[in-house]
């Protein structure tokens, strides 16, 4: 089964995308209840970094284990996939910034880092390289992930080596991934889970290899009776981050229903299988990428059209503000995303082309 057909995955994406966006979004409304299940959005990023550790043993995994995986294609096929965005977004809040500074309006000092600027462009300003979280902050995680990438062969090492022993790696990986947030917690003062600029690169590894863990899990079989399994995990996971209990143990929470959904996959999924369902999971990324710097403009915006002084919307004009980010994701995906992803593509394919052409033509002679 390849990764496209691993549709309700897919459609996870965007919830993890609005998890994140209500976490970002909810202190611009009027209202003075924080749900504990949004005040845990910050956690859809872990469930994006779990994810990415399934999907990228399943696309991989088997190459990197059988010595034919080419690390440079490879690593041009998620540079296609992250960075055009991330630049994008990158000059649209430094475009944003300078206007508004222009137009006389106070804006937050470190959004035009330009100290942090190199970092961002490196995409390394969530390994300690940025001194100010600046720019789109969202990013950090791109940052992250780029980490993981850079790092994937490591990965895949351990995980070949324990693919006849899924319960094994989802054991050490679990209680690697609680541990490593229990220590660093007590070492740093302050959560793993909320790091950013600061200890971001570490953030994805626990959550990378606990992805690559529940692949081998499916991999050797998934579970059966999978969607009573997933709506389960979902469930608990709900009731967890709404008692907002321990980081880790919501986490530790996110790998089952991975492998759940997964599971699903193969006996068909439902509505997470419809179309407009995988679509929104598409234009996750730029869901995700754009909800900051359109929270700078839309809120900051509406605030001053409704005369809230304090920046805090009312509910109809939250929602409308809420609403509007598909839309604009929708917008970003289809003009920057994918077609930067597959012009990336095609250049890597014409540079391979020419190199082809002569082994062909020695084969033939």
């Amino acid at each position: 089964m390849t990764a496209e057909h691993l549709k309700p995955l897919t459609s996870m994406r965007f919830l993890a995308a609005m998890w994140v966006v209500m976490f970002h979004y909810w202190p611009a409304l009027d209202v003075a209840v924080l749900p504990g299940a949004v005040a845990k959005g910050y956690l859809g990023v872990e469930l994006f970094f779990v994810l990415s550790g399934f999907i990228l043993s399943h696309v991989y995994l088997q190459a990197a284990g059988e010595r034919t995986f080419r690390y440079g294609a490879f690593l041009w096929a998620r540079l296609a996939r992250i960075y055009p965005l991330h630049l994008a977004t990158l000059a649209g809040v430094g475009l944003m910034a300078g206007a508004a500074t222009v137009a006389g309006m106070a804006i937050d000092g470190n959004i035009l880092s330009w100290r942090s600027l190199p970092a961002n462009l490196l995409m390394v300003h969530a390994w300690g390289f940025a001194p100010d979280a600046g720019w789109n902050h969202p990013s950090w995680s791109i940052s992250a992930e780029w980490f993981a990438y850079l790092l994937f062969p490591a990965f895949a090492w351990v995980a070949w080596r324990l693919r006849e022993r899924p319960g094994v790696a989802l054991i050490g990986a679990t209680l690697g991934l609680m541990g490593l947030y229990a220590v660093f917690e007590r070492l740093a003062g302050f959560p793993l889970t909320q790091a950013t600029i600061h200890w971001g690169a570490l953030r994805i590894v626990p959550c990378f290899a606990y992805g690559c863990a529940a692949y081998l899990a499916w991999r050797k079989g998934g579970l059966s009776r999978p969607g009573l399994f997933a709506a389960a995990c979902a469930g608990l996971i709900a009731v967890a981050a709404g008692l907002q209990l321990w980081d880790g143990l919501i986490v530790a929470l996110f790998g089952p229903l991975i492998l759940a959904l997964a599971s699903l996959a193969r006996d068909g999924a439902g509505w997470l299988a419809a179309r407009p369902a995988v679509y929104l999971g598409e234009i996750s990324y730029s869901v995700y990428m754009v909800c900051v710097p359109w929270k700078l403009l839309a809120v900051n915006g509406a605030a001053r059209l409704t005369g809230a002084g304090d920046g805090q919307l009312n509910l109809w004009v939250w929602l409308a503000v809420v609403a509007a980010i598909p839309l604009i994701a929708a917008a970003s995906y289809h003009l920057i995303e994918k077609p930067a992803r597959q012009g990336m593509r095609r250049f890597a394919e014409r540079r391979r082309r020419p190199a082809a052409a002569p082994a062909a033509a020695n084969g033939a002679a």
